[in-house]
């Protein structure tokens, strides 16, 4: 965190909603959200075969629950067409595209860092493997 910003923990109450960005890591970094999110971002409005393609590995399922709970967050607009066959539609809205800022930085933090977590990971489990008989 830089120096410029004011930054001030939140006292008293839950000491799991101390941290002010809680409850934004809760709403947005959970599994899923962040793929569908990423995905509605980056090629715009979807049909729901198009997102499960997109993420190859989530099930019809958890991709309804997920889109569900981000329609109710304000995050994703679902829009019905009554035709025939019927049509939905999947969007991200100006709220959630207000995140784009947020994960375009953690995009560029990833690219800088991750190599130097996975080294960290490494070397962590190296120290770790003499002291298994214990």
């Amino acid at each position: 965190m830089s120096s410029s910003t004011t930054w001030q923990p939140r006292t008293g109450g839950d000491p799991e909603q101390a941290c002010p960005i809680a409850p934004v890591v809760d709403l947005v970094f959970s599994r899923w959200t962040t793929p569908i999110l990423w995905a509605l971002h980056e090629y715009g409005r979807q049909r729901f075969v198009e997102l499960e393609r997109r993420l190859v590995t989530i099930t019809p399922k958890v991709l309804t629950q997920r889109l569900r709970q981000l329609e109710r967050d304000g995050l994703v607009r679902r829009t019905y067409h009554a035709e025939v066959p019927p049509r939905v539609e999947y969007e991200i809205t100006e709220l959630g595209s207000s995140l784009a800022p947020l994960f375009a930085h953690l995009a560029q933090w990833s690219a800088g860092h991750l190599d130097r977590v996975e080294q960290a990971r490494q070397d962590y489990d190296a120290r770790q493997r003499p002291s298994r008989g214990r």
